[in-house]
């Protein structure tokens, strides 16, 4: 009987104190769910803010940012499409401040701004849909890099690499665009669900992939306590010179640091380098300044000026039989509404006059990274083999 009434005091005591914690906790307000993907693609987009007088939707599947629509809880809402399967960034502006999707824990990785990320699945899957095939892993490393500073990458190794110990695999250097950090090709990229995919299906060899960071000024400033100094003007001598500065970290401290750390298959024929817009132009440069390091090159919306080519990389165009025979693969890839088409097209048509092999991609679509991902499953497939 004691403990019969012990239980039943401990019990009021204890509804007491719910009781009492209840009435101290402010009402619930609404809860936001946002991006919702209906089955017929559309998307619905939720947004709580109260005292806002104007909230628009802005995102790369729009042509324009969309007005959303107040209801008597404060939650703002819209719903967009049907919108095309694939992945996407996206903000909310909310009375002329751009903000990101607080209901959304997927955003893009960017040294400017950090908008959220909608993946729209497929009716059937897309390249970077997860899938259930056998996966392979995401390391994050650190490394020494130049001037004291420590570097950062991502590393993908694919399915099995854990499983044994003797096997060597060859190695992808990829590289993001300006502003981008050495997470934005795992993140909005999806490289490794692609690669995964491609791999289950034959399509690609099993290789490791190393995501660098492309901005040493920036990671230098940050780390000895200066400003981040502003982006150069493309093909500028200051952009060759930083483009030089990357080359210089990429081959001398993240190559040896990969080979040591990972089991490679450490020579030029079992070497890859590629990269997006900034990252591409990177690409180029690093690979012509070096061939008895890479052996295959793929630049995604990137090129280098006719002047440049001809002078900096003359014996490249004054000797295409040596160049096509060192050369695995060069590819190219661009959209036609990438404010690059032009600049890339003319690089196509300089190759092609100087007698260079080259493989290209020409897609509808700007300079996105939806474009990206499609270069990325085409490219990878004609690695190494």
């Amino acid at each position: 009987m004691k403990n019969r009434a012990f239980i039943r005091l401990l019990s009021a005591g204890a509804m007491a104190f719910i009781s009492v914690v209840a009435i101290s906790q402010p009402p619930r307000g609404p809860l936001a769910i946002s991006p919702r993907v209906l089955p017929d693609k559309k998307v619905t987009f939720n947004y709580i803010a109260p005292y806002a007088k104007d909230v628009k939707l802005s995102g790369q599947f729009l042509t324009a940012p969309v007005p959303m629509k107040k209801d008597a809880s404060g939650m703002w809402t819209v719903t967009v499409g049907p919108v095309r399967p694939d992945m996407y960034p996206y903000n909310f502006v909310v009375d002329g401040t751009t903000v990101m999707d607080p209901a959304n824990e997927d955003f893009f990785p960017n040294e400017r701004f950090k908008g959220s990320l909608l993946d729209v699945p497929g009716f059937t899957p897309v390249a970077h849909a997860i899938r259930d095939v056998p996966h392979g892993a995401v390391n994050y490393e650190y490394y020494p890099s130049i001037e004291g500073t420590t570097g950062t990458v991502v590393v993908y190794t694919p399915p099995g690499y854990d499983k044994n110990a003797t096997t060597k695999y060859p190695v992808y250097y990829l590289i993001s665009g300006t502003t981008d950090t050495e997470e934005t090709f795992f993140k909005v990229g999806r490289t490794n669900f692609i690669m995964d995919n491609l791999i289950a299906d034959g399509k690609a060899k099993p290789m490791i992939i190393v995501m660098p960071y492309g901005n040493m000024e920036a990671r230098i400033a940050e780390q000895k306590g200066g400003a981040k100094p502003a982006d150069p003007v493309r093909d500028s001598p200051d952009a060759i010179t930083r483009m030089r500065r990357f080359e210089q970290d990429l081959t001398k401290q993240v190559i040896p640091f990969i080979d040591k750390n990972y089991r490679t298959i450490a020579n030029r024929e079992n070497r890859a380098i590629g990269g997006f817009s900034r990252g591409g132009g990177q690409t180029l440069r690093t690979a012509f300044w070096n061939f008895d390091t890479f052996a295959w090159i793929c630049a995604y919306s990137a090129n280098i000026p006719t002047n440049e080519m001809e002078t900096t990389y003359s014996s490249i165009f004054s000797n295409p039989e040596s160049t096509n025979k060192q050369l695995k693969l060069l590819w190219v890839g661009v959209g036609t509404e990438d404010f690059l088409y032009n600049d890339v097209a003319t690089f196509l048509i300089k190759l092609k006059e100087k007698k260079i092999n080259y493989k290209s991609m020409i897609t509808g679509g700007g300079h996105t990274w939806m474009n990206v991902k499609t270069y990325l499953a085409e490219s990878a497939q004609l690695l190494f083999k």
